[in-house]
């Protein structure tokens, strides 16, 4: 039940929870289903305490943790101009990650989370919303096609030495 759940900025001194939390739900998520090297390689590059501070250093990107009381149990990341994965997309913003933790899923958790992106992009007059799936996330793929995203195009994703498509999805405002 999401009743008690609230949505709200990560702070500077909560790095190490966003370090965290990051690096368990991509585990948990995708961690069984690549190649060990591939996996460890990745999480080496993505999720290590300078990363994931440049990341949040950054003006153009915007964290914001799920709570429980004191539980995080799921967090958003957000991109706006150069910042975004894709170059070239305009008055957009990029929904990088909505992430929330095994325990926690099937709760409305990420609706939340995503609720929040929309509204983070209506409060800044964005066109559209976006992002890149896996094309093997079946479902989150019909959790963004419930919420009205459609499929434009494709793009690589590097897990390690492992080539992999992400489905661009996106949703106009």
């Amino acid at each position: 039940m999401t009743v008690n759940t609230i949505v709200r900025e990560v702070q500077p001194s909560e790095l190490n929870e966003l370090l965290e939390i990051g690096s368990s739900t991509f585990t948990d998520s995708f961690g069984a289903l690549n190649n060990k090297e591939d996996f460890d390689q990745y999480m080496e590059k993505s999720f290590s305490l300078a990363k994931i501070t440049e990341e949040y250093n950054n003006p153009e990107s915007h964290f914001y943790f799920a709570c429980q009381e004191e539980t995080l149990v799921g967090y958003l990341k957000l991109n706006e101009g150069e910042a975004q994965t894709e170059k070239g997309m305009y008055n957009a913003l990029e929904i990088e990650r909505i992430y929330v933790r095994s325990g926690h899923q099937g709760s409305g958790i990420g609706q939340l989370l995503f609720d929040k992106a929309l509204e983070v992009a209506r409060e800044n007059n964005f066109e559209q919303v976006w992002l890149g799936v896996w094309d093997r996330n079946s479902d989150a793929i019909r959790f963004y096609e419930r919420n009205g995203f459609e499929k434009f195009a494709t793009h690589p994703f590097k897990l390690g030495t492992d080539d992999q498509t992400d489905i661009l999805m996106k949703l106009e405002l």
